[in-house]
């Protein structure tokens, strides 16, 4: 007998159980089953983990459990994908001193700082992060230690330095300045060679229509999506004429709303089934949130966000915003506060599709806590159904990234990235601030 044949005849010898365990298959078995898609929950659910990856996916009626797999119950809990959180900034942990953090930390960023963010975000049930503006060596850094296994995190698409007119002084590592079109695509090019896995623009309306344009282009030349910020009207009609990809944030700072101009532009866009959807990132829980925390601070107290963070730092960052009615960064959010809820609506009501964003990392908003804030502002404060949000931080987000065959769904041949919460997360949607299992690429995190 070959060789060959006999070590063949010796595996099929072998008991189930053995050949289970050297394929490290799970099975989740009994939770309600919310795949991401947006129809009927699946009552009952079984699926099976194979390695990294989602084998199948049934009920415990229709799919058998292998033989020798590692069951984990989910009877009583929602199952679904892991969440995505589209802007987030690793480098701020949550300080309400920019011009000292910008001085003091940069030597840790690359250590202590990003990874103890990303580390969080996963914690918090966050397999997947759009990392929006931090020096570019270490944002490449870590997240290819994460994605090689080195530092648990959440998978982070990085976009590097903001790109912008001009950057604001001490943070020229970060933000990358274009004072032509040649320069424009120069920094573009070298950010691509670099590795980067998206472009953030703001300021773009300081720029001229031509370095606008030759940022863009040599973006979309280098099959880079570029992120635009929509603070402004002439933010947003610039970003819509040169074909931004995402526009952020829920801006025109204390304006009731959207200009009738602007409104028309977006309908304009929306109306184009040949480019796709027209992608916006509200990031409202921060403002949203601010006199409620500001007012009742004990919630700062929670120490989720000292994950991964020397005492030093968490000092540092308490001391920061010992007096939150104090802070510069939020005196004016009171004013803004009641608009976010009319821009959102104008947006959905124009066939925006939104995504799921904090700005995570901006004063007294952690990694560990924004993104189950940012879903709870939209259900129980705006009203939005928790499918639509649930989808907005999963199987959307997994599209626009380019990813959505590989994550996003609970789908089989996908990657493994997969929490559960206990109870009714259609209900509850606020389970999510203390997600009972995180599975990430197959191995179980919590």
């Amino acid at each position: 007998m070959k060789k060959s044949t006999l070590l063949w005849a010796l595996v099929l010898s072998l008991p189930m159980s053995i050949l289970a365990q050297q394929k490290s298959i799970k099975a989740l078995v009994g939770g309600t089953l919310i795949d991401g898609f947006g129809s009927d929950p699946i009552k009952n659910s079984v699926i099976i983990i194979e390695g990294e990856r989602i084998k199948e996916v049934g009920t415990v009626e229709t799919l058998p459990v292998p033989e020798g797999a590692e069951i984990i119950s989910t009877e009583g809990m929602s199952v679904l994908p892991g969440l995505w959180d589209m802007h987030v900034h690793t480098m701020i942990n949550g300080h309400a001193n920019y011009t000292y953090w910008d001085k003091t930390y940069p030597p840790l960023f690359e250590n202590v700082i990003m990874p103890s963010s990303a580390h969080q975000l996963l914690m918090a049930g966050v397999t997947s992060a759009r990392d929006l503006g931090a020096p570019l060596k270490e944002s490449i850094s870590v997240r290819d230690r994460i994605n090689n296994g080195e530092i648990p995190g959440a998978t982070l698409y990085v976009s590097g330095p903001f790109i912008q007119h001009k950057p604001y002084p001490g943070t020229e590592d970060f933000r990358w300045g274009v004072n032509s079109p040649e320069d424009g695509k120069r920094k573009i090019k070298k950010l691509a060679d670099a590795g980067v896995d998206v472009i953030k623009l703001i300021d773009h309306d300081q720029m001229t229509m031509e370095e606008l344009r030759a940022v863009v282009d040599e973006a979309h030349k280098h099959n880079l999506k570029v992120v635009a910020h929509g603070h402004r009207p002439e933010e947003i009609r610039r970003g819509l004429q040169v074909g931004v990809d995402c526009f952020e944030h829920t801006g025109l700072s204390s304006a009731p709303k959207y200009p009738d101009d602007v409104m028309e532009m977006i309908k304009e866009r929306t109306a184009q089934m040949n480019k796709g959807p027209l992608f916006w990132c509200p990031t409202v829980e921060g403002l949203y949130n601010y006199e409620y925390t500001r007012d009742n601070p004990e919630k700062l107290d929670n120490d989720s966000w000292h994950l991964g963070l020397p005492d030093s730092v968490i000092t540092d960052i308490k001391n920061s915003f010992k007096h939150p009615d104090r802070l510069p960064y939020f005196q004016l959010t009171p004013s803004r506060r009641p608009t976010l809820q009319t821009k959102i609506q104008q947006l959905l009501d124009a066939g925006v599709v939104l995504l799921v964003g904090t700005d995570s990392g901006i004063p007294m908003k952690f990694h560990s806590q924004s993104t189950w804030n940012e879903l709870d502002v939209w259900v129980n404060e705006f009203g939005i159904d928790p499918m639509y949000a649930i989808r907005a931080a999963t199987y959307w987000p997994a599209l626009w990234t380019g990813v959505a065959d590989e994550v996003g769904t609970i789908t089989p041949g996908k990657y493994a990235d997969i929490i559960a919460v206990d109870g009714d997360v259609l209900r509850y949607i606020s389970l999510l601030q203390d997600v009972d299992m995180v599975i990430k690429h197959g191995k179980q995190y919590k």
